[in-house]
């Protein structure tokens, strides 16, 4: 019996450096397809102000507000990945903390900071390929 079967639901926490575009298309996507059935968290080591626009209109297209969700850039801190049972990190390199005994995933992804609409669409459409894959893989056996 694993963890959701015991009703445990898993904890995801998405770390990059500014919290305004890669972790907020990822936790998004995640509460999106998840529901209820896993906790899902944002943070950035170096948050910034707002959220990347091009990152909310990417978003919207597929019919998700982040504004409306709640989202915006939030400081990473120690109960946040000591609460997490999943770390995906998003290009902070050095500055994500780690503690021993978490699952950390590294997910290499472009920066959408500055791009254009088309280029973070792709990220976008990247994160929703791992996103749908990491949903699977933590709620398959609970069904």
């Amino acid at each position: 019996m694993n963890d959701i079967q015991r009703g445990h639901r898993p904890e995801v926490l998405f770390v990059c450096v500014h919290n305004a575009g890669r972790s907020q298309i990822a936790a998004a996507l995640l509460a999106h397809y998840a529901g209820d059935r896993i906790v899902v968290r944002s943070a950035g080591t170096a948050p910034a102000d707002t959220i990347n626009p091009a990152v909310v209109e990417v978003m919207a297209e597929i019919g998700i507000d982040l504004h409306a969700f709640g989202a915006h850039p939030k400081k990473l801190d120690d109960d946040a990945v000591h609460a997490a049972d999943v770390v995906i990190t998003m290009g902070c390199g050095d500055e994500c903390p780690f503690y021993p005994g978490k699952r950390y995933l590294d997910w290499v992804l472009n920066d959408p900071a500055g791009l254009d609409v088309d280029s973070v669409r792709a990220i976008r459409d990247e994160i929703d390929r791992r996103v749908q894959a990491l949903v699977v893989e933590l709620t398959t056996s609970a069904t």
